[in-house]
């Protein structure tokens, strides 16, 4: 179970992990988990150390489930250079995330059909020569567990993949992903309504949920000619990048999904809400039992458009990072649970497809790369602003683990579920160094951010693959992550 132990203890011994803090069901409160074979078997008071069980005391630091990050590029195969299993998994150890789920777009080929998937499959295994080094074995590249989202696309400028659904849906993808603008990809298509119609009804019948970029071209193209049409437009200006991206993007591509989720009475997903001014449609559609869940980010709830510095394109994602009051209003949203969880949208890229040495955000790569801090900042966020722990436990892992249809499995400290957990120093303040950052390029607005909470340990399925207690933090040399796939 500890950092450097064989493998014999997982049909041999019982560990018990316990604090005087731990986020289980019934909120934070002294307990005791009790791991054997990899499982949670129970979840006992804190004085309930089963008779030979080896005991891990973490004393008052907090015990939470592992992470479950639904939203993350993490580009490989094809594009590794941009990021890969290694690299973007690894940052997630490091920041107590134990299950990741792949976006479709990033890689080539893009998960649009089972080939792409079996590929994806296949690059988790390959060897730096392109060689597969025995996925039967268990050799992998991910230290934390994985699914993918199968894509849903378009026909403009290509063929749609409507065909693919049912066999993706066989496969053992947890749902699907769709952009209703272009997504940056030639190779992932925007879909139409029409496409849309087409797709939720196949997807109605799987209840699987259909995760959709929420921003219409229309508002977007007007703003941007606006804009160009303007002999003094400055595109180094922050507010020149936000301006051409406006509110009604969000906020009518929203409508339109609202009225989908009524017709066809289908699981649709928001990602990344970043405007505040959708929350009372949101509330509403809720509020009528329509099968809608929302998440934001850490980027929007952290930093403020107003405090962006002009060519500061590390900054750049889509939709953009709006105003303080809009960043409160989500914070609200959160809190009373308009808003149902937080995932990283980590979309990391090679540093010049930044352009910093121009600092025009027309021409920079659209994507924020944070992946292993988000934990600290909600965390610094939610503590500036009065919120419990529990709240962590809630919106980064049961809430995301529900999402991927996990319920059962991950996201939990409950009896049966995977022995995965997060130990947090919650009081350990700390600035981001470029040193901190696991994942595969060095660049991101978090650099020198102030944050408070510190993991000191990750455990996957009740193996320590993560110990930050020392400076020199270590990962587990043994990559134990594994995919995770939904059973049709």
């Amino acid at each position: 179970m500890a950092q450097g132990s064989g493998e014999s203890w997982k049909t041999t011994l019982t560990w018990a992990f316990r604090s005087r803090r731990v986020a289980t069901a019934d909120g934070l409160r002294p307990a005791t988990v009790v791991v054997k074979a990899d499982r949670i078997v129970d979840v006992a008071e804190w004085n309930e150390v089963p008779v030979a069980a080896h005991l891990r005391d973490y004393g008052d630091h907090v015990l939470l489930p592992g992470l479950v990050d639904t939203h993350v590029h993490i580009n490989e195969p094809g594009r590794t250079h941009w990021e890969g299993f290694r690299t973007a998994t690894q940052a997630a150890a490091a920041g107590g995330v134990t299950t990741l789920v792949d976006m479709p777009l990033n890689c080539k080929p893009e998960t649009i059909s089972v080939a792409a998937l079996e590929a994806k499959r296949a690059a988790v295994h390959e060897n730096e020569s392109g060689s597969v080094t025995g996925a039967s074995e268990g050799v992998s590249h991910a230290w934390v567990d994985w699914m993918s989202w199968g894509g849903v696309v378009g026909n403009h400028g290509g063929g749609g993949n409507e065909a693919e659904i049912p066999w993706l849906i066989e496969a053992g993808v947890p749902g699907f992903k769709c952009f209703l603008v272009h997504s940056g990809i030639d190779g992932f298509a925007w879909v139409d309504e029409a496409q849309l119609r087409k797709a939720l009804a196949m997807l109605r019948v799987s209840g699987l949920p259909l995760l959709v970029h929420a921003e219409l071209a229309g508002p977007i193209d007007r703003a941007t000619a606006l804009i160009n049409s303007s002999s003094s437009a400055d595109w180094r200006s922050y507010a020149t990048y936000l301006a051409s991206r406006p509110d009604e993007a969000e906020i009518e591509a929203i409508e339109l999904l609202i009225g989908l989720a009524d017709v066809f009475d289908a699981r649709l997903h928001i990602v990344h809400l970043a405007t505040a001014k959708a929350l009372p449609a949101i509330q509403q559609a809720r509020a009528a039992g329509l099968k809608i869940t929302v998440e934001t980010c850490p980027q929007y709830l952290w930093f403020a458009a107003e405090e962006i510095p002009d060519g500061a394109t590390e900054f750049k994602c889509a939709p953009p990072i709006r105003n303080a009051d809009n960043r409160e209003a989500l914070w609200q949203a959160l809190r009373d649970g308009v808003i149902d969880m937080v995932a990283t949208d980590h979309s990391p890229c090679p540093p010049e497809m930044k352009n910093r040495d121009s600092g025009r955000f027309d021409q920079a790569w659209g994507g924020i790369a944070s992946l292993g801090l988000a934990l600290p900042v909600v965390w610094t966020g939610l503590r500036q602003r009065g919120g419990g722990l529990e709240l962590l436990a809630k919106w980064m892992a049961e809430g995301p683990a529900r999402l991927a249809g996990l319920t059962g499995r991950k996201g939990a400290l409950a009896p049966g579920y995977d022995a995965d957990f997060a130990v947090l120093d919650s009081e350990a303040e700390w600035t981001v160094t470029e040193e901190d950052l696991r994942f595969r390029h060095k660049l991101s607005p978090y650099l020198g951010a102030s944050l408070r909470g510190k993991v000191l340990e990750t455990y996957l399925r009740g193996e320590c693959i993560y110990w930050g207690r020392s400076q020199d933090s270590v990962l587990d040399p043994k990559a134990r992550g594994q995919e995770i796939r939904r059973t049709p």
